[in-house]
């Protein structure tokens, strides 16, 4: 998140870096799995794929884009933090529909098996494989649903990302406050 500027730092703060996001690194996790998943459910002429990928790849892009544009904007920061959020979610109700239309339960939060998916997200540097028997599972209610609780668990880090980034804008503020700052500074050092 956002660090204190300092003179010698100027007034673009450090930006990018989103490869380094838990966030990031499983809404690439839920893309992949969503491409694996049309692939495996859905007749590719179905528009419905076009929709959960388009949502899934949208999840993944908006938060590099938004980690990008937070060196100038963190109003666009905070708006593209949630629209990956947003997108995440219509992703997710795509999966619901496929466990309703074919009537395949949703899991609930004390299901064994989301209990389960909850010990398995803790592992550290978890990729595509570390759930690979979940998303890949030869029974469609455990594909959908770990999907459903993986995206699950990115909505809910973004949501804390987005809480830092309004406390980070609160505490150091936007570009704009910070370029006054370093010119006020600026010319005070010159005087001296």
């Amino acid at each position: 998140m956002a660090a204190k500027i300092s003179n010698n730092q100027g007034f673009i703060p450090k930006h990018g870096g989103y490869r380094n996001l838990i966030s990031y690194q499983k809404a690439e996790i839920i893309y992949d799995g969503t491409v694996y998943f049309t692939n495996r459910f859905y007749r590719k002429t179905d528009r419905t794929v076009d929709q959960m990928v388009q949502a899934a790849r949208s999840g993944k892009q908006n938060i590099a884009e938004a980690s990008m544009a937070s060196a100038t904007s963190k109003e666009t920061e905070i708006k593209l933090t949630n629209v990956a959020k947003a997108s995440l979610e219509e992703l997710m109700i795509d999966y619901e529909d496929f466990l309703r239309t074919w009537k395949l339960p949703v899991w609930e939060k004390d299901h064994r098996l989301t209990v389960r998916f909850r010990e398995l997200n803790r592992t550290p540097n978890a990729t595509y494989q570390t759930y690979l028997k979940a998303i890949e599972n030869e029974k469609p209610e455990i594909c959908a649903n770990s999907m459903i609780c993986l995206i699950k668990i990115v909505m809910y880090l973004l949501a804390k990302q987005i809480r830092q980034l309004e406390k980070d804008f609160l505490e150091y503020g936007g570009l704009r406050e910070r370029m006054t700052k370093a010119r006020i500074e600026s010319r005070a050092k010159k005087q001296e």
